[in-house]
Parts: C-alpha cells; structure tokens; sequence
C-alpha cells in the first residue's frame, strides 16, 4: 500500500454492510427545514399499492428500454427493472463508487462500500431484496443446515411491490425509481464515512437519478446527491456538497471459483468463514486466499509443462483523465506481471490497455465493475493504493480499481532524492527526467498491481540479501533490492559513491514469482482445496529455510526482519552505510534544492525528509533489541518457529545507537542549512528524535521479551540489567570525567530518568482495551525492581561527580538527583 493508506480499499476487503431491516410498509417523507429530508432509510416505493397490471399499462409506448441483465424501462420519470426468474435468488455484488465529488469528500472514482444482493419473489405479490452475508456457511445436506439458517437471517433492504408480470410472463417489473433516488446509506456513503464526511443528509428536490445502464452481467446506476454537511449553518458556504455516486451491481458466477487455502507462509489477503459443516468437533474456520480466476486455455499443453494463455486474461484499463506522457510507465508497471505468471505456468496473462474512447466504445465506462482501471485523482494526496473486490464464496478477485493520487509523485521524487542523490546524479535535483520519474511510476504501478493480484506487502523480504551484495552491479543487477517488489524496500541507500552500475531499483523478484506460482498455479488432480492444501505445502517446504522465500509481516511487531523501508540482513551495517551517504548530502542540500526566485520552503521540506531517513534508519537497529525471529512452520519442517535475536546482535545494536543517535548527531545541526528555515527549534528537535529513540530502547514490550529469554536460556541471553548498564554507558559518559555536559545531553539525561521513572509506574487503564492488544503492566515484572536498581546505580554516580561540576551542570546533576530521590521515595 508505497505509503499508503490504511482505509477499507486499500486491502480490497469485500465489507458487509451490518444488517439493516426496514419496515414493510411506504413511509411519507418527513419535513426538514430546507428541503433536507435526511438519512431515510426507507428504500419502499412510496406509490400506492394499484395490484398487478397489465404489462402495457406499466411498461407503456413511452418507455425507453434497455437490454441487458435485467431490461431497464424508463417511463416518465419512472425506472423499472424487468427481472426475469432466472435470476432471481441469483448472488449480485454491489460495487457503489462516487464518480464526481466535492472538495473535501473524497475523490471520484473511490470505492464507498461493496455488498452481495440478492432479490427473491414472496407469495407473488413483492420483491424483497436481501443482503447476504457469507461469513457463516453450511453445507445443505449438513444436519446443521436448518439449524444455521435459522439463527442467520439473511436481511430484507427493500421490499418491492409486483407492478406487472415480464412480458413473457417469466419474470416481474418492479418500480425501483425510490431505490436509487433516495439517500440511504446502502447505496450512497455507509454510515462510517457519513461520519467522517459529517453527512447529514440529502436534499430530494436537488437529488436525482442520472442514468440507468444496463449491460450482459451488470447494470450501472447513477445517481447525484445535494448533501447537507453537519457543523456548518445552511447559509454558509461550504455547508452543501453534491456529488455524483456510482452503483454497479454485477451478476456473480452461478458456480463459485474452487477457493485456495490461505496459509500464513506465503503473503496473500484472504477471508474467513465459520463452517459448521466442517468435519471438526467445534464450529471450523475456513479461510481462503484472494485471487483472479485463471484457468488455462489448453490443459493438457498446460499439464505438459508448456506456457499457455488463459482463458480469460486479467486486463486493467488506464483511466483517460491520466497525463499521457505517464501512461507507458503505468502499463509497463503492470505488463511486467507476466514474468510472474510465466512461473505459475501462463503466458499473456495480464494485460494493461489504454481506455477506448468514446467513438471507440461509446459503452465503456471507468465506474463499470465489469472493468479494472488505473484511476487517476487529481488530488495533493502523496499517495496510491491497490484495492480489489472479491467474491465472498471463494475468493475469487472481480475487479480492481488502483488509486493513483497526482501527488505521489511527490513522494517517490523525495525518496528517490533522499535515498540515491549521493551516489546518483539523476536525483541531484527536485525536478527529474521523464525517464527517471517514468521509472518511479513504473515501480509503483507494479507494487500496487501486486496488491490488486492478492498480494500482501512482504516486509521480510529485502532481509534475505547479505548488505554488501547490495553495492554489487552484477548481483543488483540480476536481483534487484529485494526478493519482492511488495518489500517496501524503497531504493538502494547501501550503494556508496566508489560502487559503479549497481541498480537502484526494486523489481519484481524471486519471491513474487514463487507466491504467484504458489496462488495462481492450476492443480488438476486436486479435486478439491484440500487435496490442493497438501500439493501447496509440498512447495513451501521445498523452499524451507531459505530466505529469498521467507514471507515477513507487516503487522509482526518482534521481528526485526519484518520491517518497512529498510534493506539487506544486518540493520547496522545497512543503517551505517545510509547515514555516510546522508553525510554526504547534507552539505548539498541547498545547491540541490535551488530554484531561482523561491524561498526556502523545499529545503526545509527536503532537510526534514533527510532527519526522518536517519531516524528510520535508528529504527530498524532498535528493533534487534528484544527481538524475536517467528518463522511459521508446519510440522514436517524442522526447526523452531521462534528465536531470540542473538545477544551478540543486540549488544551490536546498542552499541550503533550509542555512537549515531545518544552520542549528539552534530552533523544533522548544520547552521548553513538550519537558519533558512528554523529560528529555534533544533535543540527540540534533538531531543524529541533521541526520547522517541531511548523510549523505544526501554519499551516494557521489548524489555518483558529479554526477561522472557534471560528465564528461558540464561546463559546465551541478553538481560535487562545489561540493556541498562550499556545504554547508560552511552548516555552519562562525562560523569567519569567531569567533562562539559551540554544542552543536548542534558536533555537527553533528563529523558533517561524519566523514562526509568514510568517504569515504576503502572499503565493507565486498560479495562476498554481488548486484551490482545493490552501492554503488560511493568509494575507486576522484575521490570520495576531491575528500573529502581538503575535509578540508585545512576544516583551514585551523579553524587559521586556532581563535585567536578558548577553553574548549569552542577545545577542539572542536583535537579536530577533530586529527581531520582522523589522517584524512589514519592510523597504519599
């Protein structure tokens, strides 16, 4: 998800809206000063019951007709759906997006909600449309069918009343105009976007249908919407937004695709049922990857290990709004999938076109859930994100639509120049060459595609490369960054100036290849996913212990190979390497930055870049301490799933933050730099980067893990007492020798008893917190008595020294002692 965001779409979730029955009967709008009718949630049709007519009388000369899944009728101003009695009962998904927006909700083309609908005739009279939910599942002939059906009620969003009979007599027309022209949060913003957009509700007299579009597999509704926003008088300007909202309701194959097991080896989005037909003593979970159904043309071509096309490749579409000169890298992005799936045994098997035009196909629309686009939002987001919806019965990926912000060319730009410009002339300045900023695109287009394919980011990827293969030509060149372009392994930062033609780019690599063979691959001997789970599991462990394999999470908080940004096995080797390269282009910055006529504020922008780059880099070192490598397995693998860091990696750790972060980073305080921007901010500066860097070192999570190995190996561990005595060696080093303690050290000092101090003190309330996610009260550990023993080893040596001082320092060792005392003794 690049930096990106963390909303519903960006993992593609199919969300089930929470259930929401409605009465039976026609409700009268209510009045609302301004016309403002509100959040209504009846989607009934608020005409009087008349009976079954005649198919003439309802459908009559006037209407303007529409084939396609269901024929749409247009009479008046009037929409009625001729729906036949094949489908109904038929699984429809629900893809609702807005197609233009106001400032401020959103951007057109983003994805609101998707849901599964499902009409279904009663007693001849009405038409009810249900909302189905897939999360608890059971097999018909299962002895607990009924009983599961009956405590799952599947619920009626609208009730219908039977205009006509079809024109055949083999299905019915309903008057569906109240459906879509009516605000209700099923069909426009869900109710938690409402609240995030503080919606309060729609103006019917400036709400209207737009179009009605039906197709072979789906119909299109548009719709536009006058909202009332919350927190603003009527009057005042800002506080009516209309925006326009896309509905695509797209028929489902009668036959869902065979889901594939998810197994938390390899990285795919997957999706969970209860199963209570599952042949185990308890209700059983079954969970299933996501991914597009690719079948090959030729089997038995395909069984003799040949490469053949399938039979239906996996197109994406460029969004016409997209500036053209981008366009190629975008396709490129996507074509370059193919090398993926030629592993998984298919050739051609994704495509990226530009959209027809207009003249072309007149039919084609960006908002059809038919197609999978590339949208391009006109937007100051430095951001781009890969959503996909899936088929709730298998998995099976539907469509894609990929959110692609203006301004995240902004944010490869600033990453490209902060990690490369030392040794890279191409990112020397804040405007790069088509071809440099093509490739950026490119990349990016290709990391995102990956989410759309079922991929999860892969943070643990970029661990399996040994540092110095990164300053390689011959080896980048071949590997790229990382065994996966899903890593967010970012550019090259190890390459030192004297390395010539090593490859600054990620790619997608070996692990992308294999997990796309591993979800895409066709088994056909495999009737059924559990045979297929056995064949899976063979080619995971083939690859066990190997590391250009190993999958890392992104959500693994222990695990100092899972981490974002970062690259190569050894964090203080890699982290070194950066910071000489960030020495090297500090003193450039300005030359780098310059533009003739502006002020400073790119330089501050691009300084500011440069510090965070450093503190990611203090980052991945600090999480060695207290770390713990989980690697999952499954029985026939040998080996533990989990094991401690080494001692001597955490003692290295300490050590590279002693000397680059609690030791003052003077070169980060250039003055020729700083005075541009910043009148008084850089002594906070230092002192928030190296608090945030001593909290994260004494974090209760990481010093409870060396408790828990110090109780579990004792001899090889690396205890807390030994955290404490190295770190304060790094943080009072000039007490042993009177020397001058400055203003950043002694802040630093002061963070350092401070941060001992909420060691003693239990944390705030938990009680709403779920127990998953509670952090482990220090109070009730040897945390508290191992903090106390250090605040009384470090008073010592503060009244041992404080003799040697005077003015300011003599002062702060007094404060501080006394700090200490009150600590260790506090008032009742």
């Amino acid at each position: 998800m690049i930096k990106f965001s963390t909303k519903r779409t960006l993992i593609g979730t199919v969300l089930l809206a929470s259930a929401l029955t409605l009465p039976a009967m026609a409700q009268q709008k209510t009045n609302m000063p301004n016309g403002m009718n509100g959040n209504n949630p009846s989607m009934m049709q608020s005409q009087p019951k008349q009976g079954i007519k005649p198919y003439s009388e309802v459908i009559t000369a006037k209407a303007i007709s529409d084939k396609g899944l269901f024929t749409v009728h247009k009479v008046d101003d009037r929409y009625f759906y001729e729906i036949p009695d094949s489908l109904m009962n038929r699984d429809l998904l629900l893809v609702t997006r807005t197609s233009k927006t106001a400032n401020g909700l959103g951007y057109g083309g983003e994805q609101l909600d998707s849901k599964v609908l499902r009409f279904e005739k009663y007693e001849h009279k009405k038409v009810f449309l249900r909302e189905i939910s897939y999360d608890i599942v059971v097999d018909k002939n299962s002895e607990m069918y009924q009983s599961v059906q009956n405590s799952n009620v599947q619920p009626i969003i609208a009730s219908f009343d039977i205009k006509s009979l079809g024109k055949d007599s083999t299905g019915v027309v309903v008057d569906v105009t109240d459906l879509f022209s009516r605000d209700n949060p099923a069909f426009t913003f869900p109710e938690d976007l409402r609240k995030k957009y503080r919606i309060a509700g729609a103006d019917d007299s400036r709400s209207y249908i737009s179009s009605v579009k039906s197709y072979p597999l789906n119909i299109e509704v548009k719709n536009v919407f006058t909202y009332r926003i919350n927190g603003a008088s009527p009057d005042a300007s800002g506080s009516i937004a209309t925006v326009e909202i896309n509905n695509s309701m797209l028929l489902l194959p009668k036959e869902p695709m065979k889901p594939r097991y998810f197994d938390n080896r390899v990285g795919y989005f997957a999706q969970t049922q209860v199963d209570f037909s599952a042949e185990e003593q308890q209700a059983g979970k079954t969970t299933f990857i996501r991914r597009w159904r690719l079948e090959p043309k030729d089997l038995e071509a395909y069984n003799r290990g040949e490469l053949v096309e399938p039979k239906k490749q996996i197109v994406y579409y460029i969004d016409p709004a997209t500036p053209a000169k981008w366009r190629p890298y975008l396709i490129a992005g996507v074509n370059d999938w193919n090398k993926a799936f030629e592993q998984a045994g298919f050739k051609n098997a994704i495509i990226c076109k530009e959209a027809p035009t207009a003249a072309e196909d007149p039919e084609f629309s960006t908002e059809d859930a038919r197609y999978s686009v590339i949208r391009y939002f006109a937007s100051e987001i430095p951001n781009a994100y890969g959503p996909h919806v899936a088929d709730p019965r298998s998995g099976e990926i539907i469509e894609s639509h990929i959110g692609w912000y203006h301004n995240v060319m902004k944010l490869v730009r600033n990453w490209f120049f902060i990690q490369t410009s030392a040794v890279n002339p191409d990112s020397r300045n804040l405007k790069f060459k088509d071809e440099v900023m093509g490739q950026l695109i490119r990349f990016v287009s290709s990391h995102e595609v990956g989410h759309t394919l079922g991929l999860r980011h892969n943070y643990g990827s970029s661990f399996a490369y040994p540092v110095d293969s990164l300053r390689s030509a011959a080896f980048t060149q071949k590997m790229g960054t990382a065994p996966s372009i899903m890593d967010y392994a970012r550019f090259n930062y190890v390459a030192q100036p004297e390395d010539k033609g090593v490859n600054l780019y990620p790619a997608i690599g070996v692990y992308d290849k294999y997990a796309i063979d591993w979800g895409y691959r066709t088994l056909p001997d495999a009737k059924t996913p559990k045979e297929e789970e056995l064949v899976l599991n063979k080619m995971i462990v083939k690859h066990s212990g190997d590391p250009l394999y190993f999958f890392g999470t992104e959500t693994n908080p222990a695990d100092p190979r899972s981490q974002n940004e970062d690259l190569g096995n050894d964090a203080v080797k890699a982290s070194t390497y950066g910071i000489k390269n960030l020495k090297r282009e500090l003193p450039n910055l300005n030359k780098w930055t310059y533009e003739e006529g502006k002020d400073y504020g790119v330089l501050k922008d691009m300084y500011s870049e440069l510090t965070n780059q450093w503190n990611r880099y203090m980052g991945h070192v600090a999480k060695n301490i207290g770390g713990v490598y989980e690697t999952p397995k499954s029985y026939d693998q040998q080996g533990d799933v989990y094991a401690p860091v080494s001692k001597e990696m955490q003692k290295k750790a300490v050590a590279f933050l002693n000397e680059q972060a609690l030791a003052t980073p003077t070169w980060l305080i250039d003055q020729s730099i700083l005075r541009k921007f910043d009148q008084s901010n850089v002594v906070d500066r230092i002192r928030a980067f190296q608090t945030n860097i001593l909290n994260s070192i004494f974090s209760v999570e990481k010093l409870s893990r060396l408790i828990e190995f110090e109780t579990t190996n004792p001899t090889t561990s690396y205890s807390v007492s030994e955290l404490f005595k190295d770190v304060r060696g790094g943080v009072w080093t000039e007490l042993a020798m009177g020397k001058n303690i400055d203003t950043y050290r002694r802040n630093l000092q002061r963070a350092y008893v401070e941060r001992l101090a909420t060691l003693l003190t239990p944390p705030a309330n938990q009680d709403n917190v779920p127990p998953s996610q509670r952090r482990p009260d220090q109070t009730q550990t040897d945390i508290r008595p191992l903090a106390k023993t250090e605040l009384k080893v470090l008073q010592a040596q503060i009244l041992a020294a404080t003799p040697k001082y005077s003015g300011i320092n003599r002062a702060h060792l007094e404060d501080l002692s006394q700090r200490i005392k009150d600590i260790l003794n506090p008032k009742s």
